[in-house]
């Protein structure tokens, strides 16, 4: 089984100095988006899944149109819930999220100052939502110890739109990490980047190897942002 994951094009966070909630791609965000669609034009998806936040949607929009599909979103997908910081200054969430760094790391869980979702819930949300995802397509954990997992469709090959922190709590779900409340920040990946996962076979199950980590040679040098 492959699984592709690819982060959303650079957003436009910022606008006048004020905070974007679910924020458009920038124009260098959609040049990052087109390069994703014909980097995997010819490649072969049994499935493209997408993020309902509208960046994750323009993103996966030229891959969609070249694999002549449309769109699925996935609800789960959704990266962690900010506060509603739509029209504030821009200053507020920089302010929250350094606050949040300087932190022990233990109560960091429990999320930031000014509201929105603690890491601990987006974290089970995410995993609970793909754990019923891929369920449902015959792929769930073997009862053992280590990170093994049973497939009906072993060659199934699936492309997911997403974000940093969505990403990285499916790399750790998928690798059999234990979650941090940073996920964002374990794996680093850039704007419109490539992850790459495939499972090896065992005598008992299957478990998943990451080949590639936020990969952006697609894009030009000058167009690579995180």
């Amino acid at each position: 089984m492959d699984i592709v994951l690819i982060r959303h094009g650079q957003p436009e966070w910022v606008r006048d100095g004020l905070n974007i909630v679910d924020p458009p791609l920038t124009e260098l965000g959609r040049l990052q988006a087109e390069r994703v669609g014909e980097v995997l034009r010819d490649e072969t998806f049994d499935e493209i899944i997408v993020s309902p936040l509208q960046r994750a949607r323009q993103t996966a929009a030229p891959l969609l149109s070249a694999h002549a599909r449309t769109e699925q979103v996935e609800l789960f997908l959704e990266e962690i819930r900010e506060p509603d910081w739509h029209g504030t200054p821009a200053e507020l969430a920089r302010s929250a999220y350094e606050e949040d760094r300087q932190r022990p790391a233990e109560e960091r869980w429990d999320g930031l100052a000014g509201g929105g979702e603690p890491p601990r819930d987006f974290v089970e949300r995410v995993r609970a939502g793909a754990e019923r995802h891929w369920a449902a397509r015959g792929m769930y954990r073997s009862r053992h110890t280590l990170p093994m997992w049973h497939l009906d469709q072993p060659d199934l090959r699936v492309a997911i739109i997403a974000h940093a922190g969505t990403n990285g709590v499916l790399l750790c779900h998928l690798l059999g990490l234990d979650p941090v409340p940073w996920e964002w920040d374990r794996f680093v990946t850039q704007h419109a980047s490539i992850t790459r996962l495939s499972t090896m076979q065992m005598t008992d199950g299957y478990t998943f190897s990451l080949h590639r980590l936020s990969d952006v040679e697609h894009l030009p040098t000058d167009a690579r942002t995180h």
